[in-house]
């Protein structure tokens, strides 16, 4: 098969990505093993890599070769990246949700903010700057004073 065909399929077989990568094929099925990667199989049960498996390749790669993680700890930073897009998409779930919650009560709510008590107009929110006084008393009493020199910062 022609590297034409491959491309258009997206699908690289072992000896083809460890050529790409420069790694020992026996590193990909490591890979495998252990669960960072997983290739589709062909009929005749050859290994199939997509290009959504040569990006996870090159992560773990780079996390291996240029910063020096181990199998475990890639296996974890996978992990870890995986929850986060889980998360990330169930935010967004949420944020849809409230909006449209929202935009089906919008007329009633405007009602209740004309009704409001106190009125707020629209703007930035404001940040108020706390500040704190310290005194500073020094320790040099005069002879018959009521105490030492005081200065505030």
């Amino acid at each position: 098969m022609s590297v034409d065909k491959k491309a258009r399929r997206g699908k690289y077989m072992i000896s083809a990505v460890a050529e790409i990568y420069d790694i020992h094929p026996q590193t990909l099925r490591m890979y495998e093993r252990q669960g960072l990667l997983r290739p589709n199989r062909s009929e005749g049960n050859t290994r199939l890599y997509s290009s959504s498996d040569l990006e996870r390749l090159e992560f773990i790669l780079t996390l291996t070769r240029e910063l020096g993680v181990n199998l475990a700890g890639v296996e974890v930073i996978l992990n870890m990246r995986q929850k986060m897009s889980r998360l990330q998409q169930e935010v967004g779930s949420l944020m849809s949700y409230v909006r449209d919650e929202l935009l089906k009560h919008e007329s009633e709510l405007k009602g209740r903010f004309e009704q409001a008590l106190v009125r707020i107009d629209h703007g930035p929110l404001m940040v108020l700057e706390r500040t704190t006084r310290i005194t500073v008393r020094s320790s040099n009493k005069p002879a018959g004073g009521d105490g030492g020199e005081t200065s505030t910062l």
